[in-house]
């Protein structure tokens, strides 16, 4: 047999297949915030067969303190909690630069066009009501998180595009005067 040389790829940066999945996801990591354990219990059991490690908070300043601990790749979000709204949360997490890039998908048993809209001013990324429907939570949650990890591989190419632009005008050699 003849051996091909093809470049192979260290397999603790290749994407790893998902069971029962036909996409590809690096494992991330999922805030759930819910007042209501029977949601977060709920919500955890659909996340299951993510390759995701799961955090949660009860209400809002519970979620900032799990954000400013970790930064999560997610944030699926409760809208109606105690001592802070979702809305508020998104609105803090969105307008800070450190935190603007996670990924937010309000998960809520408000479903009117006015909810919905005020999500949206507030900056979440996506919005589903309750009663949630498992597949399509799956399927939001794979898509945001493909979102934010394309989005830290940009971050990544942009620097090492600028170090290198950065490196080639050191090393260019001045015309003598």
């Amino acid at each position: 047999m003849t051996e091909t040389n093809s470049p192979t790829v260290p397999s603790a940066t290749a994407p790893q297949p998902v069971s029962g999945h036909e996409s590809f996801l690096p494992q991330s990591s999922v805030l759930v915030v819910d007042d209501n354990p029977q949601n977060v219990e709920l919500l955890q059991a659909f996340l299951e067969s993510l390759p995701v490690r799961v955090t949660t908070a009860s209400d809002g300043i519970e979620a900032l303190a799990a954000v400013s601990r970790e930064q999560p790749d997610l944030i699926l979000l409760d809208i109606m909690m105690p001592r802070m709204s979702g809305f508020q949360v998104c609105r803090k997490l969105k307008s800070d630069p450190a935190t603007r890039d996670i990924q937010i998908l309000m998960v809520t048993a408000l479903n009117e066009l006015g909810d919905v809209e005020q999500a949206s001013e507030c900056g979440t990324d996506d919005f589903i009501s309750k009663p949630v429907n498992k597949f399509e939570l799956i399927t939001r949650v794979k898509s945001l998180l493909r979102v934010r990890h394309l989005r830290n591989e940009l971050e990544r190419a942009l620097t090492y595009l600028s170090e290198i632009d950065q490196d080639e005008t050191i090393d260019t050699p001045r015309d003598e005067q």
